[in-house]
């Protein structure tokens, strides 16, 4: 499984609507840091709207979906970096232009892929 996100400072989130449907669930014992991840997502049609890691306080992983300004999507929310990706499907062959990490980048493994 994999998806493709992007990360905020929590100063810049902000709800155009329905606020007051999120709910969250916090999880620990499958995240590889050992960091609780809160999923928010919309209490009503269970769709995931953005993650919180105590690992990265003050950031909101956001799932590019959920931005609905494709000009974003063609500039911004660019992928810079694809991790992970030992874990790849076979059938996605990569983010064109992205750094390609075997792991979690972010959580400090930095060994590239040689493809």
């Amino acid at each position: 499984m994999f998806a493709s996100n992007f990360t905020i400072r929590d100063t810049s989130l902000k709800y155009v609507r329905g606020q007051d449907k999120i709910k969250t669930f916090a999880m620990t014992k499958t995240i590889a840091t050992g960091n609780t991840m809160t999923n928010y997502f919309c209490g009503d049609c269970g769709s995931l709207m953005y993650r919180v890691s105590s690992g990265w306080p003050g950031t909101a992983i956001m799932r590019i979906g959920q931005v609905d300004d494709l000009t974003l999507h063609r500039t911004a929310l660019k992928p810079q970096v694809e991790q992970f990706i030992k874990d790849r499907v076979a059938w996605f062959k990569g983010a064109e232009g992205a750094e390609q990490y075997k792991g979690n980048f972010y959580g400090g493994e930095t060994e590239k892929s040689a493809a």
